[in-house]
């Protein structure tokens, strides 16, 4: 919203850049995963947790049974749902059991299942979502859950969790019940990375400005703070008469001065104001 030019990237630099997140973010899944969850047998959902509870049974190399799981379900994305997965979502999903084969002789991290559950969660959520921010996905149950969606009728999410509720389960059963609760943890806690990745602590404010000075305040938010403005037409619900609303986001170290700014203009505004959880554009993120 502020009157900021934008840098511009060329396109073969912004596909490396991609390709580069897709790379690191599912090393860091991969040494996650043979750091904290597969030696504290905590099977978090997905192909990962479906290998760990194989390992601790079968004792079937991790690596080899997330490639033969991961790729003939890309395989079968690509000829049930089309070809929008792309080669990028084949890096992800090939280069991440090869990076598990190359770590999995790292001693472990901790022996403790639940800092296990908490820093595993951590990691596979910081690596996944840097390789969403890489534009792809690192495949497994993910593309499962899309094929279930697409035959099935059912949500996304329900298919998601589904199949992850699925693989907890077994793990219950495999091995004990606190090891799925361990589990729930991690989920829960890949969860909330995931979001930190792609939101990160730079939530903006959202104020809404109800004045009898709109012109005076739109004004001096253009030109104390630098930010845009946006009217936007509404009425009184009990006069029925036409009160403009201002609708502004700024930063959080900008919040403090507009609310005196307006305050100084018009003591009697109405301010409602909200976190905004991610701002694209002009002045904020490039898009």
């Amino acid at each position: 919203m502020a009157r900021k030019g934008a840098r511009t990237i060329h396109p073969k630099v912004e596909l490396m850049i991609e390709y580069g997140y897709i790379l690191l973010g599912s090393a860091i899944v991969a040494i996650a995963f043979n750091l904290f969850l597969l030696p504290n047998r905590v099977a978090s959902g997905g192909v990962s947790g479906i290998s760990t509870i194989l390992h601790a049974t079968l004792g079937w190399q991790p690596a080899y049974v997330q490639w033969s799981l991961n790729i003939p379900l890309f395989i079968a994305g690509v000829v049930l749902l089309g070809k929008q997965f792309g080669v990028k979502t084949l890096v992800g999903t090939a280069f991440l059991p090869f990076v598990v084969y190359l770590t999995h002789n790292v001693a472990p991290a901790t022996n403790d299942p639940l800092l296990g559950a908490l820093f595993g969660g951590i990691g596979v959520g910081m690596g996944l979502g840097i390789v969403f921010r890489g534009k792809a996905s690192t495949g497994g149950t993910d593309l499962a859950a899309q094929i279930i969606h697409k035959y099935t009728g059912l949500s996304l999410g329900t298919c998601v969790v589904l199949i992850d509720g699925l693989i907890v389960l077994t793990a219950a059963l495999v091995f004990d019940i606190e090891r799925a609760l361990y589990a729930l943890i991690a989920l829960f806690v890949t969860s909330k990375t995931i979001d930190f990745v792609q939101v990160g602590f730079g939530y903006s404010k959202m104020a809404m400005i109800i004045t009898n000075k709109e012109e005076e305040v739109r004004h001096a938010i253009l030109h104390k703070i630098d930010r845009g403005v946006t009217k936007l037409s509404a009425y009184g619900g009990y006069t029925d008469c036409e009160r403009p609303v201002l609708m502004c986001v700024v930063g959080q170290a900008e919040f403090t001065k507009l609310k005196q700014l307006v305050k100084s203009i018009d003591p009697s505004a109405f301010v409602v104001v909200m976190d905004a959880a991610e701002v694209l554009g002009e002045g904020f993120k490039r898009v």
